[in-house]
């Protein structure tokens, strides 16, 4: 290389010194954030005083929807299965809708009765102030910290492929995870929701840089669609090149996916921060437009191009054409299952530098720092609605229900440093493990998805039908959850192979979330019934539907 272009792969010093801006701004932004404070009141550091407009609001609910999920773990699901994942973008209008549909009803009721987390809008609507309470702030624990493992593990990956070294992994994700933790506990939502801004901008311009750059990449738009055409007939069809993604199983999976993702603690308290209904329904018809576009645009591009740069390999290092087998990613991306994630930063880093020069270098970077963004803006907003369930609903319920407001901030803030250890220790436990079945950033974002995804009955009827009652919300919610559990990788861990083969023929039927949400339905819908005729149902459950 001449006129101090790097070799291929090697984008010199300009990583430091962008990334080290950007950490800085966001510090800044937390800072900035803690000093607007209005008091020490839990309104306004988990809730930012209910007055975000629709800029803001849009742009977080965008930021904490699309994650290391859109950025890492969708390219690479659509470099492994080929196209038919492509299709998993349709869940974005569908999420959308739902902002429209639950917001609004959400945030008003919300302002109204002056709730404050998930569970304070069901525990009164079901006159449950223990068990669902608890059950609410479960569901919250087991989306949350899957998701902020995810967004950590995506740090870890970029600092590898950013600075190559022997703890690079470990280093970026611990850097990730600490900056993180810092700007959120400072700040609260008001620094959240900022830096959301920053970051949720930097993902839609990463996204829509990044599919542009694949087709630059392999020579225009008609040789990049040639090349795709050349792909094996696996790759180009359903149900993918492993098989898995058969057309009910995709669409339970993108339907749910949307919906639980909406419904997910985080997302409620943004629908309780908006300013007005307006806001919500703004911020709905953005969020359709733009991350559909980037979806279609930028992971799908990216996958199928990656494909074409890096073909996959069988088990034993050769080529696929047209039989599935074994799957791995090509050695330049990966060795291991887990590392199909790394197709878009190894795409970028390898090839932007000789495709531009310097200023591919600079741009292959800012990409690079809007999958970071990606992390963090979900990884944030997360732990601060973690924070948010466990203060509120179990330390101020039931440990101190007589703490000052100074002093439940600050257990929320002691409560983020503790979950950020807690999953960037599963990280680098996960890193180290011989077998990990949650390797794939799309495989974990689904199962977090499909624990929040069982409070959509209880959500349904609270808003619209009024059906319901506690015992049949309590019934229903534990029976989703349990059978979540029973069909996601932890089980076998477990309890063997006990039940494999009806658990294994249910996971290719259709989404395990799908599965949960049916028979958390039929039991809500059951018990509720049965409570609503039965003359000696206690009251407060007779007074719930009788509302």
């Amino acid at each position: 290389m001449t006129d101090g272009v790097m070799a291929s792969g090697d984008l010199g010093n300009t990583p430091y010194v962008i990334v080290g801006l950007y950490l800085l701004l966001l510090l800044a932004l937390g800072i900035i954030g803690y000093r607007k404070r209005q008091g020490e009141s839990e309104e306004d550091y988990f809730l930012a005083g209910r007055n975000q407009g629709w800029v803001v609001s849009s742009l977080t609910i965008m930021a904490t929807f699309f994650s290391s999920f859109a950025l890492l773990g969708a390219p690479g699901m659509v470099y492994r299965d080929g196209i038919v994942f492509a299709l998993f973008s349709l869940n974005v209008p569908v999420a959308g809708v739902a902002i429209y549909v639950f917001g609004a009803r959400i945030r008003r009721i919300g302002r109204e009765r002056g709730y404050l987390t998930p569970a304070d809008m069901i525990v009164d609507h079901y006159g449950s102030p223990v068990g669902l309470r608890l059950l609410v702030a479960l569901v919250g624990l087991l989306y949350a910290v899957p998701y902020v493992v995810i967004q950590i593990q995506a740090g870890g990956i970029l600092s590898q492929q950013l600075f190559p070294g022997q703890h690079a992994f470990e280093t970026g994700a611990c850097l990730l995870a600490l900056i993180t933790m810092v700007y959120v506990a400072v700040g609260g939502m008001r620094s959240v929701a900022w830096t959301d801004v920053l970051q949720g901008g930097l993902l839609v311009a990463g996204m829509l840089l990044a599919g542009t750059a694949v087709v630059a990449v392999l020579g225009g738009p008609g040789a990049f669609f040639a090349a795709v055409a050349k792909l094996p007939p696996k790759s180009l069809s359903a149900p993918g090149t492993t098989g898995r993604w058969t057309p009910e199983l995709l669409f339970t999976a993108s339907l749910f996916a949307s919906l639980g993702s909406m419904i997910q603690p985080a997302q409620w308290m943004r629908f309780y921060a908006a300013r007005s209904n307006d806001v919500l329904r703004r911020s709905a018809l953005i969020f359709a437009a733009v991350l559909t576009l980037c979806f279609f645009f930028g992971v799908m591009l990216v996958g199928l191009g990656g494909q074409v740069l890096y073909p996959l390999v069988d088990a034993a290092g050769a080529y696929l054409t047209t039989d599935a087998g074994a799957i791995l990613p090509n050695p330049a991306v990966g060795q291991t299952p887990g590392e199909f994630d790394q197709i878009l930063v190894v795409v970028l880093k390898n090839h932007l530098p000789d495709l531009l020069g310097p200023a591919g270098v600079v741009l292959a970077t800012l990409i690079l720092v809007a999958i970071m963004a990606a992390a963090m803006s979900t990884a944030d907003s997360n732990l601060h609605a973690l924070s948010a369930l466990i203060t509120h609903d179990v330390y101020d319920q039931f440990v101190r229900p007589q703490a000052s407001q100074r002093e439940r901030t600050w257990v929320g803030r002691v409560l983020i440093a503790a979950v950020t250890v807690l999953a960037l220790v599963l990280v680098l436990v996960g890193r180290r493990s011989a077998s990990n079945p949650l390797g794939m950033i799309v495989i974990l974002g689904l199962l977090a998805i499909s624990f929040s995804t069982q409070l959509l009955p209880m959500t349904v009827d609270m808003l619209y039908l009024r059906r319901g009652t506690r015992r049949g919300a309590i019934a229903g919610l534990i029976t989703g959850l349990l059978l979540i559990f029973a069909l996601s990788p932890f089980w076998s861990m477990v309890a063997g192979e006990t039940f494999g083969g009806l658990l294994g023929s249910m996971k290719k039927m259709i989404d395990i979330g799908a599965w949960g949400l049916l028979f958390n339905t039929i039991i809500f819908a059951a018990v509720s019934w049965r409570d609503s005729h039965d003359p000696d149902a206690d009251a407060g459950t007779r007074s719930q539907v009788e509302s």
